[in-house]
């Protein structure tokens, strides 16, 4: 079961940020491209299961579903790993897309 205190709202990422938090995107590579939390890294759900985090880590995706999902399976190996409630639909700080004619990235506010 996933509680509330294994999540983190936007406006607490967001005000992190500063910081220079670990945030891994859990969506695949194509949505990630999309847009993304600038300093984010790309890592599909489907993969998370290989991942390490060096230090806490922050876990977004669209709406949270699979975010949530990657944060149970690296909880359950020891990690400390909280997702992102509400995804990207909830999130309304900068976002960067990568141009994929050059892979340059554009920046992005909602």
């Amino acid at each position: 079961m996933f509680n509330k205190n294994e999540e983190i709202y936007v406006r607490e990422l967001i005000e992190k940020l500063k910081e220079k938090p670990l945030i891994v995107d859990v969506r695949e590579p194509d949505e990630y491209q999309g847009g993304h939390i600038p300093s984010s890294i790309n890592i599909p759900l489907g993969q998370i299961d290989y991942y390490e985090p060096p230090e806490e880590v922050f876990l977004v995706c669209h709406s949270g579903r699979r975010s949530r999902a990657a944060a149970l399976i690296l909880k359950d190996k020891g990690y400390s790993a909280r997702s992102v409630s509400g995804g990207l639909l909830k999130w309304n700080g900068p976002l960067e897309e990568v141009n994929g004619d050059n892979d340059t990235l554009n920046k992005m506010t909602l």
